[in-house]
């Protein structure tokens, strides 16, 4: 069951002025590892969450916290273009 590994304080904006929440989570895999990637959360209710395909395997979940904590603004901007893609 997938797990919020970091919630950050940064918000992102897409091209219509809408702001996202930024969110790492993570789950096992069924060779033990853990995968992570991001989910952008909407403030406006009633749009749809945007996640991004598997960012990263570790191998274990304190490795994958390590992994979320050291993301920059930059990082999320490419994110949330791969989650736009996805969608």
């Amino acid at each position: 069951m997938a797990e919020r590994i970091e919630q950050y304080s940064s918000l992102i904006e897409d091209e219509n002025g809408v702001s996202y929440k930024i969110e790492a989570c993570g789950d096992t895999t069924p060779s033990g590892l853990w995968k992570g990637w991001l989910e952008f959360y909407p403030l406006e209710s009633n749009l749809p969450v945007l996640r991004t395909e598997r960012e990263t395997t570790q191998p274990n979940r304190k490795a994958l916290e390590y992994w979320a904590t050291g993301l920059e603004p930059i990082y999320f901007e490419g994110a949330f273009e791969r989650a736009h893609v996805k969608q």
